[in-house]
């Protein structure tokens, strides 16, 4: 840390910039100690600022790093070997640099430049970030060994796989809305001069819900994710009936629709039904939209009253809640999946599975036919989607969940498995050197993503392998019907980001036994049942076209999406925690989603945090320094008050939120098995659901 500061000095400067600067300064001299020649001025300046109104937040945030990390560290030290061994390993490096440092300082020589990827940033990343220890200079092997690790010998496919995707599948997208952007004039938006009226009145408002690129209302129809991905969607399928020559029926697509600021719920729906009144059909595609106040109005018209009738349970209305859509990306992540077995219940029951897109990604049919054989909607055939296997440790799972993958749209041409993500070549920022990410993530997608299967599985070799996914993606992913409501995976409502890979740690508890519908099922007692597991299908692949029509999106929420990757430490690690067998997931997951999972988590957040804050300083772009230091001490202050403890606020939610699912399946289940009877309660309340669901459909097909 020294080398870092040692040209750096607090300054003068007074503007709201310079402040914010001067505070992140101040919080990494402290955090170096009394050798640092200006610490002295550091805790003046701390004091100077901690009451001020618009700045004490971000003093208590530097200071609660202060007084948890020394605490954190040295825990770590006391009860994981590991990481003692690591650290004393980096401690014998920092001595020796700055034994060279002396040296040089007294010859009067410059300091020795630390190498970008030596033997020193090994023992750093091997303290903070052991994830990436070793991998760039045996990427390779390291590829091979994941892949090894990711194996299921196959035991029986899927007797009953998808026929008929357009009719079996309920997919599922989500719509995240924002406020315009503040670079238009309020007659440049894309929307009825009504909706203009009551949007200038809702940008007054706080807001409330942060999400990595959410779509502005009244952006022009050519930078409308929405239309971009129901567009896309709609073409998907009719090249499925030109490729088929049989007519194909309009498939069904629930959108969840979010808002970031409270006001926007009201406005949403008719938001995008104006939206797609001005665009161009979509006559393959029943778009049914979700609101906040639809989901609300199923529990309050539909599941309560199932409850209250079939299984009266204390604090339904409360644990009930689990069902909704505005929130942090898990609560509506968790709605999409469950909502199928809702779907097949209550409105259709051909249904057996869902599949989520995301709206800036598309099938790109033609390349997918010519490359892999298969179209979008055969890979969707595949009888290894709910197959049943052996792991790599011999444990079996359940091939429930399918994952495709996503080829950038700039990198198309070169084939679609063209991995979106590669291993980074190029200096490391001073952040990276205490975490990156971008590093084990490579290693995966190249893993995982990009393996490819033989075309004829059914083979006469003895045995069939496959691979299952840890690594997902918020899009292009599935699951079956029956797999979710036996197993009842969800996303916590805490988790903002990364909700696909946190869906799958919900099924990684300790090793439970089989429940009498498992042994209904034909599981033995004498072996726990199959964990839950995403098999990986080769070729079924998405174009991610983000880039290509919605850079001022992504650009507006740079530094927002950053910060919840900081929160994305803090909440798996504690998440992690209130599951249990901490060390079992995070070995299950490792390397890239389990690298959010720290013995450090604290430390490395605050690291990452500050060197980040400096290097925006340090390259000039004081605008985002200013937003990411005020915004990032808020909401990253509040989630450690959320994890901390022993009994915290984090596992309080996780408890209740799993009981709440529970209830969700159980009474599903108790009105299906009504239904089945002819119940007239029961119809009753199904009728509710069909007519709440045809309220919902905002597009005439």
């Amino acid at each position: 840390m020294l080398y870092y500061l040692r040209d750096t000095e607090l300054s003068s400067e007074e503007t709201e910039a310079a402040l914010a600067r001067n505070l992140n300064l101040a919080f990494l001299i402290r955090f170096v100690g009394p050798d640092h020649h200006q610490y002295q001025e550091a805790l003046e300046l701390f004091q100077r600022w901690k009451s001020h109104p618009q700045w004490a937040h971000v003093v208590q945030f530097y200071e609660h790093g202060l007084e948890q990390i020394l605490p954190e560290l040295e825990h770590a030290y006391r009860h994981a070997p590991q990481f003692a061994q690591r650290w004393d390993h980096l401690n014998r490096y920092v001595k020796e640099l700055l034994a060279s440092n002396l040296t040089a300082s007294e010859q009067g020589a410059d300091p020795p430049d630390i190498p970008s990827l030596d033997d020193f940033q090994e023992a750093v990343w091997g303290v903070f970030f052991p994830e990436a220890s070793g991998l760039p200079e045996n990427w390779d092997r390291h590829v091979e060994a994941l892949r090894e690790k990711r194996t299921v010998r196959l035991q029986a496919f899927n007797p009953s796989p998808i026929q008929d995707p357009t009719q079996q599948i309920l997919f599922t997208s989500n719509a995240l809305l924002t406020l315009p952007s503040t670079s238009q004039s309020v007659e440049e938006w894309h929307c009825s001069e009504a909706m203009r009226t009551k949007l200038t009145a809702i940008s007054q408002e706080a807001q409330e819900y942060w999400y990595d690129h959410p779509i502005p209302l009244g952006v022009p129809p050519e930078n409308n994710e929405i239309l971009y991905g129901l567009q896309g969607l709609n073409e998907a399928v009719a090249f499925e009936q030109k490729l088929s020559k049989i007519q194909q029926k309009p498939i069904t697509c629930v959108l969840s629709v979010s808002v970031t600021h409270s006001g926007l719920q009201t406005l949403a729906k008719q938001y995008l039904q104006e939206v797609l009144a001005q665009a161009n059909p979509l006559p393959y595609v029943r778009v049914v939209a979700f609101t906040e106040a639809d989901t609300q109005r199923i529990v309050q018209e539909v599941l309560l009253p199932a409850v209250q009738h079939y299984l009266p349970t204390d604090s339904a209305e409360t644990l009930l809640q689990v069902w909704g859509i505005d929130g942090e990306y898990g609560r509506h992540y968790s709605f999409l999946k469950a909502i199928t077995t809702f779907w097949k219940i209550l409105v259709d029951s051909n249904i057996e599975g869902t599949f989520k897109i995301d709206l800036d990604q598309v099938f790109p049919q033609q390349a997918l036919v010519e490359q892999t054989q298969q179209s979008a909607f055969e890979h969707l055939k595949t009888p290894l989607w709910g197959a049943i296997g052996r792991d790599w440790q011999n444990r079996p799972v359940e091939l429930g969940l399918i994952a495709g993958a996503i080829v950038n749209e700039r990198d198309i041409h070169q084939g679609v498995f063209t991995p979106d993500v590669v291993q980074p070549n190029r200096p490391l920022q001073p952040d990276e050197r205490v975490f990156f990410s971008l590093l084990p993530q490579a290693l995966s997608t190249e893993a995982e993503m990009m393996t490819q299967y033989p075309l004829n599985l059914v083979s006469e070799s003895e045995e069939i392998t496959c691979i299952q996914r840890i690594h997902v993606t918020g899009g292009t992913n599935g699951i079956l019907e029956s797999s979710l409501r036996r197993h009842r995976p969800f996303t916590p409502s805490f988790i903002g980001r990364a909700e696909d890979q946190a869906y799958l740690l919900s099924v990684m508890e300790a090793a439970r036994f089989p429940t009498e519908a498992d042994t209904a099922g034909g599981h033995t007692d004498k072996e726990p049942c199959p964990r839950l597991a995403y098999v990986h299908e080769p070729g079924l692949i998405m174009r991610h076209d983000k880039e290509a029509f919605a850079q001022d999106a992504m650009k507006a929420a740079k530094v927002s999406k950053l910060i919840g990757d900081y929160i994305r430490i803090i909440n798996f690690s504690a998440y992690a925690q209130s599951l249990g067998d901490v060390s079992g997931i995070k070995a299950e997951t490792d390397p890239f989603t389990g690298c959010f999972i720290s013995v450090i988590p604290k430390t490395v957040v605050y690291l990452r945090f500050a060197l980040k804050a400096a290097t925006f300083f340090e390259e000039g772009t004081d605008s985002d320094g200013l937003e990411f230091v005020r915004d990032g001490a808020t909401r990253l202050h509040k989630a450690f008050q959320f994890a901390e403890g022993p009994d915290s606020a984090l596992q309080q939610t996780y408890l209740q939120e799993r009981q709440g699912w529970n209830l969700y399946y159980d009474v599903l289940n108790a009105l299906e098995t009504a239904l089945r009877d002819q119940d007239p309660f029961a119809l009753k309340l199904q009728a509710t659901a069909q007519h709440v669901v045809e309220e919902c459909l905002i597009n005439n097909v």
